[in-house]
């Protein structure tokens, strides 16, 4: 198929969604749909603002530009790579973060709740010191300590990668409240206690991971795989944070799908599932003395996934 016909912004991105879409190609990396994707990458290779303003769609673009704009589009087509590693960077929170392979790519709904301060799930409570398990890119932890800048906020992760990547995030936000820590979830955090753990961890179950599409090979299987039903971490999490949360702290943590198979192996423990502007997302919300009442089932369901 010829190119000659394609003059503008406009043209090139709209291009670029059909051919996206002919491709068959899966979304969900930060954007669901093929015209973001196209937009993003277009601006990508232009070197223009991913904010730019739509009366620009019909500016010209150069021979040379074009050709920039249509590798990316060959590139994201053939490979199957995801955008945020074509282009290096991610958006979370409303920050721009640095994304490569080291690190899943940042998209959780756990966003909105960081820009909403938690609320009301935190009542008004004070927050002093926060912690993100299983950190990855660093996005969640960096944005809640750039948006909370009283508070102290630690983030860990077992994969060497991924904390690279995260202290080349903190950087470049100039965060300065935060600690990047190397911890299988608690076991490095012996007497560090928080008034809010956030997490974000694997729960892709063994059977979704291996029948992913292409896209997602891309990144460390590490940040997706979590057993048979995709709560082998989310076990320990729920078992363990009770020591790490002040008297009055609370647990958010994302589960996903895996959350119809956690209400089923609890259905005692409350559990308080938010609800996002798009809706229901699996990110639930437990208080620490729900997780002191129910430690005894919790305890015996973690210890038997060794």
């Amino acid at each position: 198929m010829t190119t000659q016909q394609l003059q503008t912004i406009i043209d090139l991105i709209r291009y670029g969604a059909s051919r996206f879409n002919a491709a068959g190609l899966t979304f969900g990396h930060s954007y669901d749909n093929a015209l973001d994707e196209a937009t993003h990458l277009t601006l990508h290779a232009l070197h223009l603002p991913h904010d730019l303003s739509p009366v620009y769609g019909q500016a010209r673009v150069t021979e040379a530009e074009k050709e920039d704009v249509l590798e990316l589009f060959i590139r994201r087509i053939e490979e199957r790579t995801p955008v945020a590693y074509l282009t290096g960077e991610a958006w979370f929170a409303g920050l721009s973060f640095k994304s490569d392979p080291r690190a899943l790519v940042p998209r959780s709904p756990i966003a909105e709740l960081i820009e909403g301060g938690f609320e009301p799930w935190l009542g008004g409570r004070d927050v002093h010191r926060a912690l993100d398990l299983c950190t990855g890119s660093g996005c969640i932890a960096l944005a809640m300590a750039h948006y909370n800048p009283e508070w102290h906020v630690d983030g860990v992760d077992l994969s060497d990668d991924a904390l690279a990547l995260a202290a080349e995030n903190e950087k470049r936000l100039l965060v300065r409240n935060a600690r990047l820590l190397k911890s299988d979830l608690f076991s490095a955090l012996q007497g560090e206690h928080y008034d809010l753990i956030v997490s974000n961890p694997p729960y892709v179950t063994n059977a979704e991971t291996d029948a992913l599409p292409r896209e997602y090979a891309h990144e460390p299987e590490l940040g997706l795989r979590a057993g048979d039903d995709g709560l082998d971490l989310v076990l320990r999490i729920l078992r363990d944070a009770p020591l790490h949360l002040t008297d009055d702290g609370v647990l958010v943590c994302e589960v996903g799908e895996a959350e119809h198979a956690l209400a089923a192996l609890l259905p005692e423990l409350p559990l308080m599932w938010v609800e996002f502007k798009v809706g229901q997302m699996g990110v639930f919300v437990v208080e620490r003395h729900d997780l002191v009442t129910h430690n005894a089932r919790i305890r015996v369901l973690a210890d038997a996934r060794g």
